[in-house]
């Protein structure tokens, strides 16, 4: 197998709930990150063959893949392949393993992986109706999970 390593890595700042960072969608933290992680390492953008990031919401604002639309905002091209999955708190963490292992089994040789997750923007969710096509659904903020 070939080895596989990591050559750097960048993040946001930590934020508060409702804060600063609040205003900007997930989707927008995490190209930022991609952009720095390229700027700083001087890689080709053409190497890049694919995004794996880790998103526990996975709705709304965070595009239902995360990774992919990142890619996109980051001016990756259209070519990279993006996927996002979900591991609960260790998301970010099965995005680098599986990037790890993908390169190992000679599935690429530049991916890039990491997390995003923005909890002052969930979404809200709609509670289940109590009677077949009932028309009564209670809204409920799932921000704090």
């Amino acid at each position: 197998m070939i080895d596989a390593f990591i050559y750097d890595g960048v993040r946001t700042p930590f934020g508060r709930h409702a804060g600063a960072l609040s205003k900007l969608r997930p989707d927008e933290m995490l190209a930022s990150a991609i952009k720095e992680i390229i700027n700083r390492s001087g890689v080709d953008t053409n190497m890049v063959e694919d995004v794996i990031a880790g998103d526990t919401t996975q709705a709304g604002e965070d595009s239902r893949n995360v990774a992919r639309t990142s890619a996109l905002l980051a001016g990756l091209s259209t070519s990279v392949a993006g996927i996002t999955l979900n591991k609960l708190c260790g998301s970010g963490a099965a995005a680098a393993l599986d990037a790890a292992r993908a390169i190992r089994c000679g599935e690429g040789q530049l991916i890039i992986a990491g997390g995003v997750e923005s909890m002052s923007r969930a979404p809200w969710v709609i509670a289940k109706s109590e009677t077949a096509y009932g028309r009564t659904q209670e809204m409920y903020d799932s921000t704090i999970g």
